[in-house]
């Protein structure tokens, strides 16, 4: 059993901790290995479904959707009582709608591009890591590194820092930086980088079509960077980078170079740990997704995931059937002993570089009402005023008293139906009359001053595209084709994916806000009331390389 690596970088175990993971992984049984490769997706408080989770003794879970902090860290208690070894505990703190249930409304990564001040980014990331640690996480699948260049992209969008390596790399890495200094493990996602394809993991195995040199220039100095900075595991996503592939196994490569990378020896061992340098631990995005299912069948594409180099295999709808997978690959030797010992050791590295065999002190949260506070100051220096060709704002009830909005409501992707806005409530106390748009309403200037469309598309799964969608806003082909802005002055809002303008160039007035929070919704209210200054600043294109949105 070779564990000297475990004393390097990023783990950088001390003594003791180097014999608590040699004698943890030697009381081990090979049941209880293949088990600790699994983390299962634990979502909810249904007493059944936690008990049967419980009961399997995965070596992590990533919890999402919990009722509050001291359910949550009972929830976990119960998980570590039933196990010998401490869980990894997971969650993506990504901001806005992803924020904890038990703590404030944060940006998303996009929106602290916006703002891209620094401290606000470090700050922001220090109290989701103390909300984290409160509520049991010490894991979380972020920062994301992807580099938003497709702009139709709909999975990268609000997900991401933006366009530019450069920001993505300032704020991905003091986020990184402070979640490990507050016990929080941070994942960098999705290797070998998205953003280059306009399609969805969620649906389909994306490419990143660059060549190594242009790789190396972008995506390979991000993660070289994180490494650098001592990051403690990376996601292994399922995407393809045909480059090195055919680098390595010559143009005639064939349906090989198009291999996901979570099933991808050469990409996970070869270009992240052998040319990268990378010594921690890969986690498999999850296994569900039609990015890997459309591959293989899982009985093959599952033992896959560890032999070609992941530490752990995320979320799993059947973990029995699973083990069996794993238990028949070991059998006919598609999977090694060898494989799954090096996936079980750096994943008790990392338990133990997070102090988990130990009992380490929570850091002190900062109260909630500083918190709230903070979240809410922040939430105003983010949205961004794209254009107001025709002096629009701010907005006065005297003279654009009665406004017509027309939305779609808040799209979020674990709900069957739209959420409503607030924003529209929000304007009606400061003493504007709201009238919501329905199909048959006369859209005329006699009867409204102000036409409102709010959009609320954030980055999204399982959704091929986000776009304007005129038709089913406005529920007539006739009305799909009207633009008023002429008659009535016109202001659009998306709080989330910032490209709307590419179906709508010629409107004349445009913000991005990012984030479709009610935290966001009344930072824009008082913002288009004159109470404070609009961000200028645009972490991407929001134009879409239209000359004519600009106008």
């Amino acid at each position: 059993m070779h564990t000297d690596h475990l004393s390097q970088a990023p783990f950088n175990l001390d003594p003791a901790a180097m014999s608590w993971v040699r004698e943890t992984f030697g009381q081990m049984s090979r049941d209880a290995k293949l088990r600790q490769l699994f983390t299962l997706l634990s979502a909810g408080d249904d007493p059944e479904t936690i008990a049967r989770q419980q009961a399997f003794r995965p070596g992590g879970i990533t919890r999402m959707r919990g009722s509050d902090a001291a359910r949550e860290r009972q929830i976990i208690d119960g998980f570590n009582a039933k196990g010998a070894v401490p869980l990894l505990v997971s969650a993506d703190l990504e901001g806005s709608r992803m924020s904890l249930s038990s703590g404030q409304e944060w940006p998303n990564p996009l929106a602290l591009a916006a703002i891209d001040d620094l401290e606000v980014t470090e700050t922001v990331s220090r109290m989701m890591a103390e909300e984290a640690r409160a509520a049991g996480i010490n894991w979380s699948f972020t920062p994301v590194l992807d580099i938003n260049a497709a702009w139709r992209s709909p999975i990268v969008a609000t997900r991401g820092f933006g366009s530019d390596p450069e920001v993505i790399a300032r704020h991905a890495l003091s986020q990184m930086k402070m979640f490990q200094r507050h016990g929080i493990a941070s994942a960098v996602k999705h290797w070998p980088g998205e953003g280059h394809d306009d399609r969805d993991q969620h649906l389909v195995t994306t490419i990143n079509p660059l060549s190594m040199d242009e790789w190396e220039a972008t995506f390979g100095r991000l993660y070289r960077r994180a490494i650098e900075a001592g990051v403690l595991s990376v996601m292994s996503a399922h995407i393809a980078l045909p480059a090195f592939v055919r680098e390595q196994m010559g143009d005639d490569a064939g349906v090989e170079a198009f291999r996901p990378a979570s099933i991808s020896r050469l990409l996970n061992e070869e270009l992240l740990r052998k040319r990268l340098g990378f010594n921690g631990l890969i986690v498999s995005d999850a296994t569900g997704m039609a990015g890997l299912g459309a591959w293989s069948k899982r009985s093959e594409h599952l033992p896959e995931v560890i032999a070609s180099g992941c530490d752990v295999i995320l979320f799993s709808n059947d973990p029995e059937q699973d083990l069996q997978y794993l238990d028949a690959a070991l059998a006919d030797g598609r999977l090694s002993w060898e494989c799954v010992d090096e996936a079980v050791l750096r994943q008790l590295g990392m338990k133990a570089a997070l102090g988990l065999h130990g009992t380490a002190e929570l850091p002190r949260r900062t109260d909630v009402e500083t918190a709230k506070a903070y979240a809410d100051d922040v939430a105003r220096r983010a949205p961004t005023l794209v254009k107001d060709v025709q002096g629009l704002l701010p907005l006065d009830p005297g003279k654009h008293s009665r406004v017509l909005v027309f939305s779609g409501g808040i799209v979020f992707p674990f709900l069957p139906d739209p959420l409503p806005f607030v924003l529209p409530q929000l304007l009606a106390e400061k003493g504007f009359e709201i009238t919501v748009y329905e199909p048959g309403i006369e859209v005329s200037a006699k009867r409204f001053d102000l036409i409102l469309y709010l959009f609320g598309d954030e980055t999204l799964l399982t959704r091929g595209r986000i776009f304007l969608d005129w038709l089913g806003l406005t529920g007539h082909f006739g009305a799909a084709m009207a633009r008023h802005w002429h008659e009535i002055p016109t202001l659009m809002i998306s709080f989330g994916y910032p490209y709307l303008l590419y179906d709508a160039p010629r409107a004349p007035a445009y913000i991005n806000a990012y984030s479709t929070t009610e935290t966001m919704q009344r930072a824009v209210a008082d913002l288009l009331t004159g109470e404070g200054e609009w961000n200028r600043n645009s972490p991407v294109d929001p134009f879409c390389g239209l000359g004519d949105a600009r106008y």
